[in-house]
């Protein structure tokens, strides 16, 4: 099992950005096969945001795209660029790690951050 952090959340006015960082530790120990955001506004379900796979291929919601940007910093960790932030983007944002069968770990597995608020408003 790896541990998730996420960083870089905050508050914002509408049309600013934000830079959210998602790192895995133990470092360099498992290859992350695919890593998603996801994110969850207050009285709603949480809802899938972006994606990049280990061979970077990136995947966006709708309601982001063309706004986010997602990628690979390095094995580690990966960015997630929030450009011109809208009211609706306010929510927790967490990351995931997924992980396939390894040396060292024959299953696989997935693993969450605790999440970092990212609250838009003017």
């Amino acid at each position: 099992q790896l541990q998730v952090v996420e960083s870089g959340g905050g508050l914002v006015q509408p049309g600013e950005r934000l830079l959210l960082s998602c790192a895995v530790m133990p470092r360099n120990i498992f290859t992350i096969d695919t890593w998603g955001w996801y994110r969850q506004a207050p009285g709603k379900q949480r809802e899938w945001v972006a994606g990049i796979t280990n061979y970077g291929v990136q995947t966006y919601s709708d309601s982001v795209k063309d706004r986010f940007h997602i990628y690979r910093v390095d094995k580690n960790t990966v960015n997630l660029q929030m450009n011109d932030l809208r009211l609706e983007d306010t929510a927790v944002y967490s990351c995931k790690a997924d992980r396939g069968p390894q040396i060292g770990d024959r299953n696989g597995g997935s693993d969450w951050g605790r999440g970092t608020q990212v609250t838009v408003s003017s």
